[in-house]
């Protein structure tokens, strides 16, 4: 790809983002989200190859839909009540079109579908942008409409997207499919909170990106899209593959990794919130994500390969670790004990 496109596609990526997340008015914060779509589709379709041409005409088509919808709630709240103010979203139909619009936006069940084939359908680098990136401004767009919002309905798709997105992941061997099933998961963690506390909300979605970016980072590092690679990607760099398996199980949100952190204060609040069962649920469906979490550690450092697999040997190789991928990696494992430290400053 000619550098200054993709110079040019950042840059309008970063444009798109900023505008949505600074603005007030419902007609700026649409405009920003079509930038961002626009700007994303030549990043995904920078392969020529069909199935990346296909996966950015299904994300534009998803896309442009959501936006509409979105525009069509606002411009209903408009129609009633006379504000284009986002805070002061409160008819009720537009809070139900608004909330189907950035369900569909961010992959939330039950509009989940076109998020794994659109990841499957793109670079790794592009995938991180799309699981990271481009999903805090809708995210954004939520928190600031989170009062208006109905917390049953957000409950519901949120256990319905944890759910869904542990089960569908035990059936899969593509890495960026995995990924992808796995962000819809900590959607459901994310979106549970949102009515209840915010910020913990976007706490969450910052902790997600921490320890989802060197995961995607050192995959790519790495050159391993399957699970049938993935065991014989220790001879390229052992210790950044010895250091992913920590990573995936932070991810999970085993203790005492960085990933255990937002999956126990979302616990606690629920139950200070009186919704017990609720919390009880969700906790016991993240035990089907940390099964696949599990399984991609097993192939990534626990297991050798049988000689019956017909994989050419990758040969030791004088990779190094970039820097920014190992800050990433310290991060996404050790975040956990300065927690008490990032909660106490105002």
């Amino acid at each position: 790809m000619n550098p200054q496109a993709k110079l040019l596609s950042i840059t309008s990526l970063f444009l798109g983002s900023t505008i949505t997340i600074s603005s007030n008015h419902w007609v700026m914060a649409w405009a920003g989200l079509e930038i961002n779509t626009l700007a994303i589709l030549p990043l995904i379709s920078k392969s020529h190859h069909p199935r990346a041409i296909e996966a950015a005409t299904k994300y534009f088509l998803v896309q442009a839909a959501a936006s509409a919808l979105l525009l069509f709630s606002s411009m209903t709240n408009a129609w009633y009540i006379g504000q284009w103010d986002i805070t002061q979203l409160t008819h009720p139909t537009s809070c139900l079109l608004l909330t189907t619009a950035i369900s569909i936006k961010l992959g939330l069940v039950p509009f989940h579908f076109w998020f794994p084939e659109i990841l499957q359908g793109t670079s790794l680098t592009t995938g991180l942008l799309l699981a990271t990136a481009l999903k805090f401004p809708p995210i954004t767009l939520l928190l600031l409409t989170s009062p208006s919002l109905n917390p049953t309905l957000l409950t519901t798709m949120a256990v319905a997207s944890a759910a869904l997105g542990g089960w569908a992941g035990l059936n899969q061997t593509q890495t960026r499919k995995i990924l992808a099933f796995s962000s819809i998961s900590h959607l459901g963690w994310m979106t549970i909170i949102l009515v209840y506390n915010p910020k913990l909300t976007l706490i969450t979605f910052y902790l997600y990106c921490l320890m989802t970016i060197p995961i995607f980072l050192t995959l790519d590092t790495i050159k391993t899209l399957k699970l049938t690679t993935m065991s014989t990607a220790w001879t390229k760099i052992p210790s950044l593959t010895a250091t992913l398996m920590l990573m995936l199980l932070s991810l999970a949100g085993l203790p005492p990794l960085t990933g255990f952190l937002p999956k126990w204060l979302i616990i606690q609040e629920l139950t200070k919130q009186e919704m017990t069962p609720t919390a009880t649920i969700i906790a016991l469906l993240s035990l089907l994500g940390l099964f696949f979490y599990l399984r991609l550690a097993y192939c990534a450092t626990i297991t050798l390969p049988p000689n019956s697999i017909n994989h050419m040997k990758q040969w030791q190789t004088n990779k190094s670790t970039k820097m920014l991928t190992a800050t990433f990696i310290t991060l996404s494992i050790m975040l956990l004990p300065l927690s008490p430290m990032i909660f106490a400053a105002p």
